[in-house]
C-alpha cells in the first residue's frame, strides 16, 4: 500500500529531507501516489550514511607498488594447468548441459553518439545495419543451436531505457529468441543530493533528481526481481556479462567459460593487454593474494610503467568489462555492502531551487551514488583473468564518428576485419576495400566458416553472409 502524506513526512524529518514534499498540494493523485512510490524506494537510513561518511582513503601508490598480475591464462594458453582443448571441451560440456546464462547491461542512451534510443538499437552492423541488440541474439541463437540448448539471456535496463527496450524486443519478436529466453529487468536508481547540504534535490515538483545507480547495481537488481533464484531453479550455474556497446564481444566462448571451469574460479575477467603504460581500462593486478582492479586514472605513473623481466608491462592486464560469474558466488554476496560500496561522483544535476525555478548548472553542484560491478573482483574466493585478443573480442562503441577512438567506424571496420580473416583462412581472397561481414547465425566462428565456403572463391564487392 502507498504510504500517506504523513507517513512520508515522518519518514523523511527523520533524516531532515522534508524539503521534498513542499509542492505535495500542487500535485494530482496519480502523482501523488507515484512520487510517494519513489519516496519509499529510497533507503534514507543508507543515504545518510553516505552523504555523512567519507570514502576511505586509499594509497593507490603503495597499492600499485606491491601489485602482481593476479592468476592469468594468456592467448596462447600459458598459464593454465590445462590445454586449449581441454578448456574448449569443458565449455562445451557446460554450454550443453545448460549451466549458462548470460546478462548484458543495457541502461545507457546513445547521448554520446548523438543517437536518441537505448544504445542496444543503435545499427552496427557494418553492412546488415543490424542492431547491436540483433547481434547478440543471433549469436544466442546459433549458440542455442550447436549445443541444443537455449541460452536465457537477461537484459538490464534503466529508467531511461527500459520502456523503448521491451517495445523494440515485442514489436521485433524477440529478434528469433523465445519470448521465455529473454528477461528484461530495470536497474536500481539513487538519488542525487546537493553537495554543500546533502539535501536531496527535485527534478520537477514531483520527482527526486535520480539517477542509474551504477552497473555495480546489478547484483541488488537480479536479486530483488528474483533473476538470481530464476538462474538457480533453471540449473544456471555461470552467467556471462558483458556491457552492451561491444559487437565484438565472444559470447558464450567455450574456451573462456572451459578456463573459468577448469580453475575452479567464481569470478573470471577477460582482459586485453595493454599497448602503453596508461591506457585508459581498468588495471586487473593481485595485491597481497587478492585480485582487484586499479583505475587508470588512480594508477600512478611509475606502477604504471612497471616492467617484467621480459621487457613487457608488469601490470598488462587491462579490463574490458566482460566476465563470468560463478552464480552462487552472486547469491553468497548479494546482500554484502563491503563488496560492492557506493563511490561519490561530483556531477551537474539539472533541478528545482528554492522557489521552484528550474536551474541547469554550469558546474558541478551535486553528489551522486554508483556502484562498480568490478568491486566484487576481491570478493571471490578465487579470481583468474583470460587474454583475449582485441582484434577478436573488444570494439566498443561509445563515442560519435570522428572521435579518435570507440566510434562506429572503427567498430564496424573491426567486425569486417576479423570477418576477413575467418574468409581467409577458410581459403578465400578478399580483395582490397572490400567489406564483409558474417551472421553468426551463418557461422558462429572460424571452424564452421570453413565448411561453408568454396576455397580459392575471390569477394571482389561487398559482402553479407546470412542464413
Amino acid at each position: 500500500m502507498t504510504a500517506s502524506y504523513d507517513q512520508l513526512l515522518e519518514s523523511l524529518q527523520q533524516y531532515g529531507q522534508e524539503h521534498v514534499l513542499k509542492y505535495w498540494n500542487e500535485l494530482d493523485e496519480s502523482a501523488q501516489k507515484q512520487f510517494a512510490d519513489q519516496i519509499e524506494n529510497v533507503d534514507l537510513a543508507e543515504l545518510a550514511n553516505l552523504i555523512e561518511g567519507k570514502d576511505d582513503e586509499i594509497d593507490f601508490a603503495d597499492l600499485a607498488a606491491r601489485a602482481e598480475l593476479p592468476p592469468a591464462v594468456a592467448v596462447d594458453g600459458s598459464g593454465a594447468d590445462w590445454s586449449l582443448d581441454d578448456a574448449r571441451e569443458a565449455g562445451e560440456a557446460a554450454l550443453r548441459a545448460g549451466k549458462i546464462a548470460t546478462l548484458v547491461v543495457a541502461g545507457g542512451q546513445g547521448t554520446r553518439l548523438g543517437f536518441d534510443k537505448p544504445k542496444g538499437m543503435f545499427p552496427a552492423g557494418p553492412l546488415s545495419d543490424r542492431t547491436l541488440f540483433q547481434i547478440f541474439a543471433d549469436r544466442l541463437i546459433a549458440t542455442g543451436k550447436r549445443y541444443g540448448v537455449q541460452v536465457p539471456m537477461y537484459l538490464m535496463t534503466s529508467e531511461a531505457t527500459d520502456a523503448a527496450t521491451r517495445e523494440y524486443f515485442e514489436s521485433n519478436n524477440y529478434l528469433g529468441l523465445d519470448p521465455s529466453q529473454v528477461i528484461i529487468f530495470k536497474q536500481g536508481t539513487m538519488p542525487a543530493v546537493d553537495a554543500e547540504t546533502g539535501k536531496l534535490l527535485l527534478a520537477s515538483k514531483g520527482s527526486l533528481a535520480l539517477s542509474p545507480d551504477g552497473h555495480g547495481g546489478t547484483l541488488r537488481a537480479l536479486d530483488r526481481n528474483g533473476c538470481l533464484d530464476k538462474m538457480k531453479a533453471d540449473g544456471n550455474e555461470h552467467l556471462f556479462y558483458w556491457q552492451v556497446d561491444n559487437p565484438l564481444v565472444a559470447l558464450c566462448d567455450p574456451m573462456f567459460i572451459g578456463h573459468h571451469l577448469l580453475a575452479k574460479s567464481e569470478l573470471t575477467s577477460q582482459v586485453i593487454r595493454k599497448r602503453y603504460p596508461m591506457e585508459k581500462v581498468g588495471n586487473l593486478v593481485q595485491v597481497d593474494g587478492k585480485t582487484l582492479v586499479i583505475e587508470y586514472s588512480d594508477l600512478p605513473d611509475a606502477a604504471a610503467e612497471m616492467t617484467s623481466p621480459d621487457g613487457g608491462l608488469k601490470l598488462w592486464a587491462g579490463s574490458i568489462a566482460v566476465h563470468l560469474f560463478e552464480v552462487a558466488f552472486l547469491i553468497r554476496e548479494k546482500n554484502s555492502d563491503s563488496s560492492l560500496p557506493f563511490h561519490r561522483a561530483s556531477k551537474k544535476v539539472p533541478h528545482l531551487d528554492a522557489t521552484g525555478t528550474p536551474v541547469k548548472p554550469e558546474t558541478p553542484n551535486a553528489t551522486k551514488f554508483e556502484k562498480f560491478i568490478f568491486d566484487l573482483v576481491p570478493s571471490a574466493q578465487r579470481a583468474i583473468v583470460v587474454e583475449v585478443e582485441p582484434a577478436k573480442a573488444f570494439a566498443p562503441i561509445k563515442n560519435a564518428d570522428g572521435a579518435e577512438t570507440d566510434t562506429p567506424e572503427l567498430s564496424k571496420k573491426a567486425i569486417s576485419d576479423l570477418h576477413r580473416s575467418w574468409l581467409e583462412s577458410a581459403g578465400a581472397t578478399v580483395n582490397d576495400g572490400v567489406t564483409v561481414e558474417i551472421n553468426a547465425k551463418f557461422a558462429l566462428d572460424e571452424g564452421e566458416l570453413a565448411g561453408k565456403v568454396e576455397k580459392n572463391s575471390v569477394i571482389d564487392a561487398d559482402r553479407y553472409f546470412d542464413v
